[in-house]
């Protein structure tokens, strides 16, 4: 894949149009060390397709200090710290991806002008409420052109709305890389009810659902800091799982993205491996009121709770990717997970794991606990999973105090 646009060698003005073929919602620590890197290091060697220009959705004065640092687009540093087989990485990275950098609520007009323009890709990155509506956006008009919608699917709606009248044969993919399953689909159908909601025309509607490309994606990398005014700290351990599309257009080509005909492949082994063992280490710290500022690493470091989790992951979960005829899959992932779990680099608190604690249980431990009931009634194979059912029947609230 070449880079399309030769003027996306270079940053663009600041306060001219947009001309970047790459559109993203989020300014977040995650996207600078996960797609923005992906793409800036497949600039340097010709398999981008161009750069990115990047909306602040929201107006905090931290996002507001980060949009005017990635404005200038002279590039931000990412620090990648872990293990990698085993092996200490520290490496000190520079992201050259974001070219361009506005504010929806100021520079509204030039986002419209670059949706109906040079734009080929959209990605969001909006946090845990960022398909939330907003009761304010009823009573705008999304063929406005000056009232900017308030939240992120009004805004959308608004945009694409625009390039349907500008350009409607044009490609256009999008890449939500929020962490909802299926979220390009979910994404795709809280747009086009939106738009029908607002009696849009029928052939608007059609050319959300059938013309653009909504791609379902699982994103995984943990990004632990943040580098003021932008720039971030990430692990070596990165993966962009897309689902393949026969019309989808991709930002770049990377090591890090695989396009699969399976997501939800990649989705069980996240969800059960490495998802599920963080949950599992939070319950036996919630059990045992083990100290408050406990680490996963020092978890890891601990020789019996270290056991108590490898039980979990070898005796209960690995042989539910067996039946499935996943087992090298799932123990060469299970290699990758120990080492983002003994990340010396990484102070991630259980006591953070450990919030929503009822109902990450019902999200990671039932769904595997259904799926072992599935494959045992198919095939007649038993499950033996005494930790993780005692674990789901064990409802305590967080302990106050830990010695």
């Amino acid at each position: 894949m070449g880079v399309s646009q030769a003027a996306s060698s270079r940053p663009s003005s600041p306060s001219g149009p947009l001309t970047q073929p790459i559109l993203q919602f989020g300014t977040s620590r995650f996207l600078q060390a996960h797609v923005d890197l992906f793409v800036s290091q497949a600039l340097e060697s010709g398999e981008a397709l161009g750069g990115i220009a990047v909306v602040q959705t929201t107006e905090s004065a931290d996002n507001a200090e980060r949009i005017a640092a990635l404005a200038n687009g002279s590039g931000y540093p990412v620090r990648i710290r872990g293990l990698r087989a085993g092996e200490v990485i520290d490496e000190a990275l520079t992201g050259r991806a974001i070219r361009q950098a506005v504010q929806a609520r100021t520079d509204w007009a030039r986002v419209r002008e670059a949706v109906c323009g040079p734009v080929q890709i959209i990605v969001s990155n909006t946090g845990d409420r960022g398909y939330l509506l907003d009761e304010r956006d009823k009573l705008s008009d999304p063929a406005d052109p000056v009232c900017v919608p308030h939240s992120f699917p009004a805004k959308l709606l608004s945009l694409l709305y625009a390039r349907w009248q500008a350009q409607p044969d044009a490609p256009l993919s999008l890449f939500p890389c929020e962490l909802i399953e299926k979220n390009g689909e979910v994404l795709r159908a809280i747009v086009a009810g939106l738009a029908s909601q607002q009696r849009l025309p029928d052939e608007f509607v059609r050319y959300l659902t059938d013309h653009c490309v909504w791609a379902n994606s699982l994103v995984d990398r943990i990004v632990s800091e943040s580098i003021k005014p932008v720039g971030a700290v990430a692990e070596p351990y990165a993966l962009w799982a897309i689902e393949r599309h026969p019309r989808l257009t991709m930002p770049c080509t990377h090591p890090s993205i695989v396009l699969t005909d399976n997501l939800a492949h990649f989705e069980r082994l996240k969800l059960f491996l490495l998802n599920l063992g963080h949950t599992f280490l939070a319950e036996c710290w919630l059990r045992d009121a083990r100290r408050p500022d406990e680490t996963v690493y020092q978890a890891m470091n601990d020789p019996t709770l270290r056991a108590e989790l490898e039980a979990v992951w070898t005796q209960e979960v690995q042989p539910v990717f067996d039946a499935l005829g996943k087992r090298d899959d799932a123990l060469a992932y299970l290699v990758e997970v120990r080492d983002r779990f003994m990340n010396p680099f990484l102070r991630h608190r259980i006591a953070d794991i450990a919030q929503n604690h009822a109902q990450k249980k019902q999200r990671r431990i039932v769904p595997l606990l259904e799926l072992a009931a599935t494959l045992e009634s198919g095939s007649g194979v038993r499950f033996e999973l005494p930790r993780l059912k005692a674990a789901l029947a064990h409802n305590q609230a967080p302990a106050t105090t830990h010695r």
